[in-house]
């Protein structure tokens, strides 16, 4: 079942040359979730091939590199014929700034927008065999970060042994494999903490928006398989960083160490680096052992099962 992240847009307040503004694509088995929309993201949306297949767009809070492209990707979608509903999902007492966004135009959109205000804390979206939901964050204003966030699988059936109690190859196996009882010929009666093992988890996304260092990712990024987070400075700009509600790629990466996760995305990078951020790895490698990387836009990462399976 895939799951993968496209980064649309991976600068700063300011584009540059080379990065967009804060806009980031979750597609998961046919699903497609935008988060944020700064300015350009529908064209990011065409150059990058993710098309606009987008039920759900997760806003964390509602500065204009995060959100100034709501109204011309709401417009390409009705001119594509569009009759889906839209979700728009923004922290509370923001719906007012969205709606004025999703009217920017002087008309609705043709198709129906329905503006969600929620809370950190909220599951915002169920899906099948998951869910999205909203944590703490800590900006200059109200906002919140998203997890995706999978169930826990089955454990694995362990067929051989299933063969040697004798049990027969076919529904039983299914049957078993569902938590189920079953019953051989001869009466006996097999278990299914018999022949599956324990159950193994699911997949852990979580993208912070614009934020600070703070626990509450922490929590919600443990043992996490890819966190994207804000390093909108390197150390060389640490204080800029605590003045402006953002965090440094080192602040990011301690957060990453705490919570144990795979891999870290640094992203939200000031325009004041231009085109390197080499630093901001460089430092970041130097508290955090895992995976770390610099996206840049229209990379896209595959997030496999914990155990590859």
């Amino acid at each position: 079942m895939s799951l993968s992240v496209t980064f649309l847009g991976t600068s700063g307040a300011v584009p540059t040359t080379q990065r967009n503004p804060s806009a980031l694509y979750c597609q998961r088995e046919g699903e497609g979730f935008l988060f944020d929309c700064a300015e350009g993201t529908q064209r990011q949306m065409m150059r990058f091939g993710t098309g606009f297949g987008v039920d759900h767009i997760f806003v964390t809070h509602t500065h204009g590199d995060h959100v100034l492209g709501i109204p011309g990707l709401l417009q390409t979608m009705d001119f594509n014929e569009r009759d889906e509903p839209l979700s728009i999902h923004c922290p509370a007492g923001e719906r007012g700034l969205i709606d004025g966004l999703v009217k920017a135009t002087g008309t609705r959109p043709s198709f129906p927008v329905h503006i969600d205000e929620i809370r950190a804390g909220d599951v915002v979206f169920e899906g099948e065999e998951y869910e999205i939901r909203a944590f703490d964050v800590e900006h200059r204003t109200n906002a919140v970060g998203y997890a995706l966030v999978e169930d826990d699988r089955k454990g694995r059936f362990d067929r051989e042994h299933a063969e040697e109690l004798g049990v027969p190859v076919g529904p039983k196996f299914s049957a078993l494999h569902r938590g189920e009882s079953v019953e051989l010929d001869d009466g006996t009666v097999v278990e299914p903490e018999q022949v599956v093992g324990e159950p193994r988890p699911g997949r852990r996304f979580v993208y912070t928006g614009d934020t600070e260092p703070v626990a509450a990712t922490v929590d919600v990024a443990q043992n996490a398989d890819l966190l994207v987070h804000d390093a909108t400075f390197a150390e060389d700009n640490r204080e800029r960083a605590g003045q402006t509600g953002h965090s440094t790629a080192k602040q990011a990466a301690e957060i990453a160490r705490r919570a144990g996760v795979r891999r870290l995305a640094l992203t939200h990078i000031s325009s004041r680096y231009a085109g390197d951020a080499s630093d901001h790895q460089r430092e970041a490698r130097e508290v955090f052992d895992g995976e770390c990387f610099v996206p840049e836009d229209g990379d896209t990462v595959e997030i496999p099962f914990p155990d590859n399976e």
